[in-house]
């Protein structure tokens, strides 16, 4: 069998058909395409998208139906890239603290410009809570609300946020909880954002690494940088929040999550978009606390993060003129497959949102889940 037959046998399982009619069928533009995604796998199919091989309509429910049916697993597909990707994350921790800074390099640095009109204000970069909301603004506000009840919040408590993106949560929390701050970024930008903008304010911010960090707080909060972490280092990561924390204090963690447990991510996103990340899955969360804390509360909302990469994606979309001529044509496609692969692939329910929250010899009287 060709690979054209190939790759078509493999599409149609999912319901795709190759230059069909449904606004989720494949348009191939280069017929070599066939060729550099059996030999490429994931890295072939992001690739050659970038370079305009292939398009589609609807890319987000183009890959709902092929992740949902778990084609990207087909041992067709299984090259030899992803491969040694496996056998070098057995080798290697990609969460050393010599690479900790790399993805603020590679990724968050790329320009404050792209994430302030993508994500709006508040700019938060991780899944918003849409229970009661009809807008993104809205929606982040409720999930930053959402986490300091969960923490039960207290006037003066002193809080750590580990991964502080551009410290929203942070204002949010000292100007509604009236605590104090103390917030991390591998990013250069974040801080410079932060220290430039909420300089007023009862928080501060610091580029450093998790593992460097010191003191005692009442609460500590990690919204969506256990993803960097590398499960070689989940339990020092565990360690590390057990010594930071109170004894009567929580722990929060909000992180995309898997359903099953793996040492590596998909290449195309290791390599131009999340250097060095992976997902978590529960059995490898529940290893690295056991012994540390008691799981008070484990909450998933992943439905969530579809909704809200679909409205990053529009925000991107219709502001992209005001920064084109910075980024470049094949950014923008590589951007448009990140944003529309990963809303696809919680739709399909491949990837969780969880907020976890942890407690170190649990809350005498039982502890209150918010919802």
């Amino acid at each position: 069998m060709n690979n054209k037959k190939l790759c078509q046998k493999i599409l149609a399982q999912a319901g795709i058909k190759i230059n069909g009619q449904n606004n989720w069928d494949i348009q191939v533009k280069n017929e070599k395409l066939y060729d550099r995604i059996i030999k490429n796998g994931s890295i072939g199919l992001g690739e050659s998208y970038m370079d305009g091989w292939w398009d589609v309509k609807e890319l987000d429910v183009f890959f709902d139906k092929l992740l949902g049916t778990h084609l990207d697993k087909s041992p067709e597909l299984r090259n030899l890239q992803t491969i040694l990707q496996i056998l070098k994350s057995k080798f290697l921790n990609a969460g050393h603290k010599m690479y900790a800074y790399e993805i603020g390099e590679k990724h968050y640095d790329i320009g404050n410009d792209l994430f302030k009109l993508m994500l709006e204000e508040p700019m938060a970069y991780s899944c918003a809570y849409w229970k009661n909301a009809d807008n993104l603004a809205d929606a982040q506000i409720a999930k930053f609300d959402l986490i300091c009840q969960k923490l039960n919040l207290q006037k003066g408590d002193k809080i750590l946020d580990i991964g502080c993106g551009w410290g929203e949560f942070m204002k949010y929390a000292v100007e509604k909880y009236k605590v104090s701050a103390v917030g991390i970024t591998v990013s250069e930008e974040q801080a410079r954002w932060i220290n430039e903008n909420y300089k007023n304010l009862n928080l501060k911010a610091s580029i450093k690494d998790y593992r460097d960090l010191n003191g005692k707080f009442d609460k500590i909060i990690s919204i969506g940088m256990f993803e960097h972490v590398g499960y070689k280092n989940y339990r020092i990561y565990m360690k590390k929040i057990h010594s930071l924390l109170e004894t009567k204090g929580l722990f929060l963690l909000h992180t995309i999550g898997r359903n099953t447990s793996l040492s590596t991510t998909d290449p195309w996103i290791e390599k131009y978009i999340f250097p060095k990340g992976m997902l978590p899955s529960i059995k490898q969360i529940a290893g690295s606390i056991e012994g540390l804390f008691v799981m008070e509360d484990w909450h998933n909302f992943g439905t969530d993060y579809d909704k809200t990469l679909m409205v990053w994606f529009d925000n991107f979309n219709k502001n992209w003129p005001k920064i084109s001529k910075k980024y470049g044509k094949r950014f923008y496609r590589m951007w448009k497959y990140y944003l529309l692969s990963s809303a696809g692939n919680f739709r399909c329910r491949e990837g969780q949102l969880w907020q976890v929250v942890l407690s170190k010899n649990g809350v005498r009287d039982g502890y209150k889940p918010v919802r």
